[in-house]
């Protein structure tokens, strides 16, 4: 009998032990996909920006080949923090410099100042604070 209550007691522990490792809590927040990325760009600088459908549109395109290029130039092999892994600073420069040429070719000087301001705003924030992990090596 006694054999029999610690078997199920057993069995009892190991399912709640399989179910409390299913909740959603435990999962690593999956990054935005391009299209919510695009929503969130083109909502917020439309919003500051007051953007024509031609400069919207133009924009927009701008954002979709930058966000793409750098989906591509991940780094595979760093390990997979809660936010996408980075991209060699060198590579993001320049797709950065490449991205806000097209989009300075679209806005007025007056709209471009303003997009410099609110693109700051634009970027992912550092899971560690201030500074990366590596930044005291």
């Amino acid at each position: 009998m006694k054999k029999n209550i610690a078997l199920v007691g057993f069995m009892l522990i190991s399912v709640g032990l399989c179910k409390a490792q299913d909740k959603e809590g435990n999962r690593l927040p999956k990054p935005p996909t391009l299209k919510q990325r695009l929503n969130r760009v083109s909502a917020e600088l439309n919003k500051q920006l007051q953007l024509t459908p031609n400069q919207k549109e133009k924009i927009l395109f701008a954002y979709k080949v930058f966000f793409a290029d750098m989906d591509k130039n991940r780094d595979k092999d760093a390990p997979p923090p809660p936010p996408p892994p980075p991209v060699k600073k060198e590579i993001a420069d320049k797709l950065s410099g490449d991205r806000d040429a097209k989009i300075k070719k679209v806005l007025t000087e007056k709209q471009y100042g303003k997009y410099v301001e609110v693109e700051k705003t634009l970027r992912p924030k550092r899971p560690y604070g201030s500074k990366p992990p590596h930044a005291n090596e």
